[in-house]
């Protein structure tokens, strides 16, 4: 028979709680299936982390994604030709920052590991 004791607070390093929320995000778990795996205590930690680090906005029930070039932010007035085309180069130089880097890091591990 199992004995368990209860666990007084821990903390959690930055890169622990980003690596949970990047899982739940991914839905390879749910948040409370993250929390009985990694022995997370408090009800609400890991969707605290949710709402802090994550790339979804947690806050009302609705998972829709909050951060700058993950989605088109709604407005209530449209935008004009001119907005529009100034998100769209934005959200194109991320992808390609984000390509480069990528393609950095093949490089890396091609030249590392073969």
């Amino acid at each position: 028979m199992k004995s368990t004791t209860k666990r007084t607070q821990r903390d959690y390093s930055l890169a622990f709680k980003l690596a949970v929320v990047d899982q739940v995000e991914k839905g390879e778990m749910t948040y409370k299936q993250a929390q009985l795996r990694y022995g997370i205590q408090g009800r609400s930690t890991v969707l605290t982390w949710l709402r802090k680090y994550g790339h979804l906005n947690w806050t009302k029930g609705s998972l829709t994604p909050t951060r700058l070039g993950d989605a088109m932010p709604y407005t209530s007035t449209p935008q004009t030709p001119e907005q529009r085309i100034k998100e769209l180069e934005q959200q194109l130089e991320d992808t390609k920052l984000k390509a480069d880097f990528f393609e950095a890091v093949v490089h890396v591990m091609d030249r590392d590991y073969g």
